[in-house]
This record gives C-alpha cells, structure tokens and sequence, in this order.
C-alpha cells in the first residue's frame, strides 16, 4: 500500500519533531559539559568519549537496523528504538556513577541508530519519485535544530537547577518524541511492514548503494571538521575560546537554512546533482581558505550558506536504486557508512593535525579533500547502470 499524498507532509512533520529530541539528547552532554566535569571529576576526554559513545552503535547496528524495520515494521522498530532512547535518558538522569553515564548513552544511542535508519526509510517511502530531496532536506535538518536547541536551552536548566534537573529535561524531552511518534503516526502505513522482501540488494543496486553511503559519511565527516576543529583553530590564531565558539556556532546556524534550501533548489531545478557538485566545490574551497583568512567571519558566514546544500539531494541517491523490497536493507548499508564517516573522519584529522605540529588548520585541509572525493564518487555513481538521474 503507498502512502496517501495527503498525509506524506504530516507524516513528514512527525518524524522531523520526533527526530529533533535524538538531536536535542545527543547534544546533551557537549552543552552540560562544564557541569559534568564538576560533578563527576572528569576530564575533556572523558567527556569527547561519552559524546562519541552516542553515534558508535551505528557501525554495529545500522545495517541490521534495516532489517529488523523490514521484519517487524517501521513504525514498531522506531517505538522501539526510541524506548531505548528514553531508557538511556532515564539511567543517565538516575546514575551516580560516570559507568551508569555510560550504559545509558550507549542504550540511547542504540536506539538512536535504529530511529535515524528507519525514519529515513520512511520519508523515502512516502516521497520516492517525488519532491524527495526537499522532504530529505527539510528531515534532516532535523538534527541541527535539536543540537541548537539542546546549547541554549540546556545551560539555563543547569544553572538553575543543576545537571539532574537538566538531565530531566533531556528524559522529558524524550517521552515526548516518543508519545508524539506513536500518537502522531497512527494509521499511517509504511511499506517495509507490507512490502514482499524478494528483491535482493545485489550486484549493481548494491554497488550503487555503497557508493551512496560513502558518499553521505565522507560529506558528513567533511562537515564535522568545521564544528569539530573550527573553535580549535581560531585559538591557535589568538582568539577567545568563548569568540570562537560563537563564530563557528554561525555556520551551525547557516547550515540549518541551508540544509532544505539545498534540497528545495534540487527538486526545483530538476538538477540535483549541479546542486551536489557546486555544493562540493564551494565548500570544500572556503575550507582551503579558511585557515588563513582574514576575513573569517565572512568565511564562516559563507561556510554555513554553502554546505548545507548537498545534503538534500544526498539524501536523495538511495531512493534513485532502492525499491520499496530493498530500502530497507539498503539504507542499514547507507548509515552504516554514514556512521563510519563521522566517527572516523575526526579520529583522522585528529592524527593528521598531531603529524602536522598540532595545528587544527589540518583539519580543514582534511575536510577539502573529503569533499573533493565525494565530487568524485557523484559521478561514479551516475556511471552505473540503473541508476535514476
């Protein structure tokens, strides 16, 4: 059974709220960081470990992720995984212990991996052939409302009641997504619960799927070196900590408009790889620039307006291969590769900028060179058989 068009932006507008309180946990613990350094006697890598520990389950279980939604459903493994979500809020607002904080962000994160997999499915279910990349752009975008949520809200709960009540905020927040999920998405039907499973992911489908993926995880790992490295940079160049955070929290800004204009000009334009690819370039060459500008907000500015845009028609690939038997299957393959990009790619530069005399600028260069592959693999891509333009 195919979704009703009537419903497809309702449906739409579920899993995007449903989706910003995942964000809004999994920026938890980066915003309250100050306050769990105190309350638990911990140190920045601890802290860096347990907000990490948060996206590690994907590279175990997103691709059995899409499995299980093909077995049981979507909707009733998406309840599912945001029971885990809530579960993982409530050890971690009930653990004294910094080893209970780190069995509920494991738990939450579990769930989390089978809510970003299987919403996904959902939204390409409901806009396969159709406005996909806008409805993708304005999904996703998705995560950088909740993360920009979680940094002004939570810090005012903290500091006026402390890290437990922020914490029940963050399990409240929760209960919400998950009450408004399975009261919002009743008696929409999803087509994995009903769709036969006889088309095998294989061959060129498959290929064209992995390509897809790396090219979501390389994107996203580009993207990570901007909110990963860029406060780190602008200190090397003699600015406050607290000035360079706020400078590169414009482009998180930027990035959530253009995250669906992107998506918007594709379906619009009829042309969304153009939309990838000069996405691509410009990105990747402000990330060249950036380290020595002087200039830098207007970089920063430019960085947040620009990449954004090639998310949404990313997003988009899979629906170009995948069937309503093998969507699924093939986004569990699609995150995983997306979870590999971002746990990775930050690992890398990391590496990179200790081989590099320290510096966080190699970071940058690390994210140009990723979006020049992603570039690359757009045509690789288009290059297969069977594959929807």
């Amino acid at each position: 059974m195919q979704p009703h068009v009537s419903n497809r932006w309702f449906v739409l507008a579920v899993l995007f709220a449903a989706r910003v309180t995942m964000a809004f946990q999994f920026q938890a613990v980066a915003a309250l960081s100050p306050v769990y350094m105190t309350a638990f006697g911990v140190e920045l890598s601890d802290i860096g470990f347990l907000i990490g520990l948060y996206l590690a389950p994907g590279l175990i279980f997103a691709l059995p992720g899409g499995a299980i939604g093909q077995r049981f459903g979507d909707r009733r493994v998406i309840a599912f995984g945001m029971v885990l979500m809530l579960i993982g809020a409530a050890i971690m607002f009930m653990a004294q212990s910094w080893e209970g904080q780190i069995a509920g962000r494991l738990a939450a994160g579990t769930g989390g991996v089978l809510l970003n997999v299987l919403m996904s499915k959902v939204v390409a279910d409901h806009f396969a052939g159709r406005e996909v990349a806008t409805a993708m752009g304005i999904f996703i975008n998705s995560w950088p409302v909740g993360i920009a949520a979680a940094l002004l809200i939570l810090p005012i709960v903290a500091g006026d009641g402390g890290l437990p009540v922020a914490l029940a905020a963050v399990t409240v927040s929760t209960a919400c997504g998950l009450l408004l999920f399975v009261f919002g998405s009743r008696g929409n039907s999803t087509v994995a619960a009903e769709a036969a499973a006889s088309n095998r992911l294989l061959g060129v489908r498959l290929a064209a799927t992995v390509i897809a993926g790396a090219i979501w995880g390389t994107y996203n790992g580009a993207l990570a070196m901007v909110f990963g490295f860029g406060p780190a940079m602008l200190v090397e160049r003699g600015w406050p900590l607290a000035a360079a955070s706020s400078t590169t929290s414009v482009t998180l800004w930027l990035v959530a408009v253009s995250v669906p204009l992107g998506g918007f000009l594709a379906d619009r334009l009829g042309h969304r790889d153009i939309v990838m690819l000069v996405g691509f370039v410009v990105f990747g060459s402000l990330m060249l620039v950036a380290p020595g500008t002087g200039n830098v907000y207007l970089v920063f500015i430019l960085l947040g307006l620009c990449a954004g845009l090639p998310a949404g028609p990313i997003m988009a690939l899979p629906s170009a291969v995948l069937g309503a038997g093998t969507r699924a299957t093939g986004m569990g393959i699609f995150f995983t590769l997306f979870y590999a990009g971002v746990v990775f790619a930050p690992v890398t530069a990391g590496y990179l900028a200790d081989q590099t005399g320290g510096t966080a600028s190699a970071a940058f260069y690390l994210g140009a060179a990723l979006l020049a592959a992603c570039f690359v693999m757009v045509f690789v891509f288009r290059a297969l058989p069977k594959t929807a333009s």
